[in-house]
């Protein structure tokens, strides 16, 4: 079926409303328009689906949100009846229609008999995992498009661990979309009438106790806290989301008593308002935190994102401006607090394990190995960090103490599956009242372990290609890549070429070719004879090629001079 006739089936459906109607109605001479939304479905992967919001085959609209529900339920009833009983966790963050597709998703899943929970209100995302665990759920779905500009939506899947969907699940659901019309195959009762009959039912403050209890669990050394209490001060933005409630909370039970909100962005509201974009990774986001950090004299900002599973974080430097911190840093910094808070403790495993992805920084090896703790890689994503950390520790050959990537996601204890900006929140907050306490921010902080464990810089470049040309362009981008393995890059010679498609290892010196563990992943790696490593992937959620370049060096000059280097080969592989 052409996209022409994929539109015209749409706009001539008894499912659409007459508003949705009206909107197809309104594209009717835009070819191009028309061919961007029904080109082809919204391709359902680990992480769900995420698009656009507007009427279409290929955006976030209530019947695509139905169309991947019956398909996910289809699937769960594979697993047979008793599977089947325990039921579906669902929630939602800020994001316009969030409710209403969290209560498509209910509906969906009770016109098959399978009963769901679904918070009351907008929740954090690691709850979500957190509920599938608790509540031995088969599965959890979460309406998110996490840090996403405003016009986003998706449709994020769990498995009963509390991690994101495996891949096979994935291919299943995948299968069972192209089998099932959008239209005539969903199987739907009426949401009300779900809740009447006992197969919704709604969470809230009993779900959010047991889960702010864990997240508290993971502080170390309260006593700190409660010693700078009365002179500590941070800022708090939750950027219009989810995170306006329990982070808060969470930072006060832990002995915080100034913990200072960004008023503005206490609003709930999925027009983000006062930012260009709700991403911590964005310092411009932060004005207004940096604003009322300097009026209450504060050192110490934190962010979290709409679906609150990412942290960032903002320090005073030695110019008294305020500092973007790196999810890279972060995660070095709290790596080294947790292992340090914990021998101080008395309480570090034997067998004491971090986790990190292919295109975190390398320091964070470093910090790990340089105080007798074992670090491992993983592909990019924490199903793949949770599917680690499942392995070593039913093995018993590690117990995992914090496992993060660059991109600002931090897990920590054995309560949730995902990254959680509630419990990193918690224990950023203690590491910065420990360093307060020495009479340092974590500016200073960071500095004492470049001192301490050498020096790093990582830089990651967003070749962006939108549209169909663009999906393409990355196509084509990462065949060139393999049909002709570059041997210099940037003047410098490649040592080893590593495909994590097929898990191969090429020595460009000798032709040697070995194999690694890891498989499966569309990204390439060039270790560079200086020591540099250059990673290309394509993002799995957004129309781009991520370049990854991980350096490290003598001092921060000659990290920088490295980074400037790789940088004017990256760029040049968009044209």
């Amino acid at each position: 079926m052409s996209y022409r006739d994929t539109y015209e089936k749409w706009l001539h459906s008894p499912a659409l409303s007459e508003e949705e109607r009206r909107e197809l109605e309104a594209i009717a001479r835009d070819e191009k328009e028309i061919e961007s939304r029904f080109f082809a479905p919204l391709e359902f992967g680990t992480a769900g689906l995420r698009g656009t919001m507007c009427v279409g085959l290929h955006q976030m609209n209530r019947h695509v949100i139905r169309h991947a529900t019956q398909a996910f339920a289809e699937v769960i009833l594979a697993e047979g009846p008793e599977a089947a009983k325990r039921g579906v966790a669902v929630c939602h963050d800020c994001r316009n229609h969030g409710r209403e597709f969290a209560e498509e998703v209910c509906a969906v899943m009770a016109g098959n008999g399978i009963p769901t929970r679904i918070f009351e209100a907008l929740r954090p995302t690691p709850e979500v995992s957190f509920a599938v665990r608790e509540y031995g759920c088969i599965a959890g779905v979460n309406v998110t498009a996490s840090h996403n500009p405003k016009e986003y939506n998706g449709y994020k899947v769990y498995w009963q661990d509390g991690a994101q969907l495996p891949p096979q699940h994935a291919d299943a659901v995948a299968k069972k979309m192209g089998e099932i019309d959008i239209f005539e195959g969903i199987q739907r009762m009426d949401y009300q009438e779900a809740i009447q009959k006992g197969l919704v039912t709604i969470m809230g403050k009993e779900t959010d106790e047991k889960f702010l209890a864990k997240a508290l669990e993971q502080a170390t050394d309260k006593a700190v806290v409660a010693k700078v209490a009365d002179r500590f001060k941070m800022v708090y933005t939750p950027f219009h989301g989810t995170g306006h409630k329990l982070i808060p909370e969470a930072l006060k039970r832990l002995g915080m008593k100034h913990v200072i909100c960004v008023p503005e962005q206490m609003v709930i509201d999925g027009d983000f308002p006062t930012v260009v974009s709700p991403n911590p990774e964005n310092p411009e986001g932060f004005a207004l935190a940096v604003e009322l950090a300097r009026k209450e004299g504060a050192d110490f900002i934190l962010g979290s994102d709409p679906d609150a599973d990412r942290v960032g974080l903002m320090v005073r430097g030695k110019d008294d401006n305020f500092i973007v911190l790196t999810g890279n840093q972060t995660g070095v910094l709290m790596l080294d607090y947790v292992i340090g808070a914990k021998k101080r403790a008395g309480i570090l495993p034997k067998n004491a394990t971090a986790l990190k992805t292919i295109v975190t920084t390398e320091m964070a090896r470093k910090v790990a190995e340089v105080n007798g703790v074992q670090c491992f890689d993983t592909f990019t994503g924490f199903k793949f960090l949770a599917q680690k950390k499942d392995q070593l520790e039913q093995s018993s050959e590690g117990e995992v103490i914090f496992s993060y990537e660059e991109s600002y996601g931090y897990m920590m204890g054995d309560f949730v599956r995902d990254k959680d900006a509630v419990t990193a929140a918690v224990v950023a907050t203690e590491m910065a009242a420990y360093y307060y306490d020495r009479g340092m921010t974590l500016y200073d902080a960071l500095q004492e372990l470049y001192e301490k464990y050498g020096d790093y810089q990582e830089k990651t470049l967003n070749l962006v290609m939108p549209g169909l040309d663009g999906l393409k362009k990355m196509a084509d981008l990462m065949a060139s890549l393999r049909a002709q393995p570059p041997v210099e890059i940037a003047g410098v010679a490649v040592k080893e070429q590593k495909d994590y498609k097929d898990g191969s290892v090429v020595n460009v010196e000798t032709g040697e070719k070995t194999f690694m563990e890891l498989t499966d992943s569309n990204v390439l790696r060039y270790e560079m004879a200086d020591g540099t490593s250059v990673i290309v992937r394509p993002s799995g959620t957004e129309p781009k090629v991520k370049v990854y370049i991980l350096a490290n060096g003598e001092s921060k000059a000659a990290c920088a001079e490295k980074a400037a280097k790789y940088t004017l080969w990256a760029e040049g592989l968009k044209d």
